[in-house]
């Protein structure tokens, strides 16, 4: 695959330069990558990752967001339209075949504005990233109530009961790892900025759903080290929250006819169990 088809852009804060050189290394080997885009959130930049092939893009030690910082990237790709985006984190371990074999599975149909392959736990372990659209509850009673209740919302939302070996068409996949086409993406529009962190990926899935087809395409592995920092500080949990309530203010709390209507599509689809 020799044509330029690619940009990508991973977006740092506070990382340690030689944690991400082994991404770098894979993406900057690709024949389809056109442009490879670093932004740097952290509050001093890092010379280590101002290397050849790399398009280093410090914030003068101004932390945008996530979605903020990648739109930087993402808006010179569409003014270039390059036909794919590639927005990943720099914590994810890819094999060197891996962008091709997606970026064949997107051109094999045009319908695919979003894809993301298997994604695995540094144990091997599947992290259930393909999810439906949250409902307040889902976000945070499964959180604070009683073990079993939350367990039950949790195994619903995460969509558990799906076969994670087969190809699924999902309204909410991970930020982690989204394969984006730009033509869909122009017409869904970029990140909202108003989200500084977190609940900016299910936004963006959500439109780029509606506009065309998010797919889950297992054939193709990586790894994620996911580190659930929200449960891990307060400061972040309370990011977190005030975020999200950003998102259902946006989208509606619990009344959602759309919301309702794609998550019962896709529960049709795919439930097979009692979960």
């Amino acid at each position: 695959m020799q044509k330029k088809l690619l940009n990508i852009s991973i977006v740092i804060y506070e990382n340690v330069p030689q944690s991400v050189f082994a991404l770098l290394n894979v993406c900057l080997h690709e024949s389809a990558v056109n442009r490879l885009f670093v932004i740097d959130n952290s509050k001093q930049p890092h010379a280590a990752l101002q290397m050849s092939g790399v398009e280093y893009i410090y914030n003068g030690g101004r932390n945008l967001g996530y979605g903020k910082a990648h739109n930087i990237a993402l808006r010179q790709t569409m003014e270039q339209g390059v036909p794919f985006h590639l927005v990943v984190n720099p914590d994810v371990e890819l094999q060197a075949d891996s962008l091709s074999l997606l970026l064949e599975k997107m051109l094999s149909d045009e319908r695919i504005g979003l894809l993301m392959p298997k994604v695995l736990s540094p144990d091997g372990e599947v992290q259930h990233l393909c999810k439906l659209l949250p409902m307040p509850s889902d976000l945070w009673l499964r959180r604070f109530a009683p073990r079993r209740y939350a367990r039950c919302r949790r195994l619903r939302f995460e969509m558990r009961f799906a076969d994670y070996d087969k190809e699924m068409v999902v309204p909410y996949l991970s930020g982690c790892f989204m394969l984006l086409r730009t033509d869909v993406l122009r017409r869904a529009g970029l990140f909202d900025e108003r989200f500084f962190l977190y609940p900016e990926d299910v936004d963006l899935s959500r439109r780029m759903f509606l506009h065309g087809k998010n797919l889950y395409f297992p054939a193709v592995k990586i790894v994620h080290a996911h580190e659930r920092a929200s449960y891990k500080s307060v400061r972040l949990l309370s990011l977190h929250a005030w975020n999200m309530c950003k998102y259902f203010c946006k989208w509606g709390w619990f009344f959602d006819a759309e919301r309702e209507r794609i998550n019962n599509y896709v529960l049709a689809k795919y439930k097979t169990n009692g979960l």
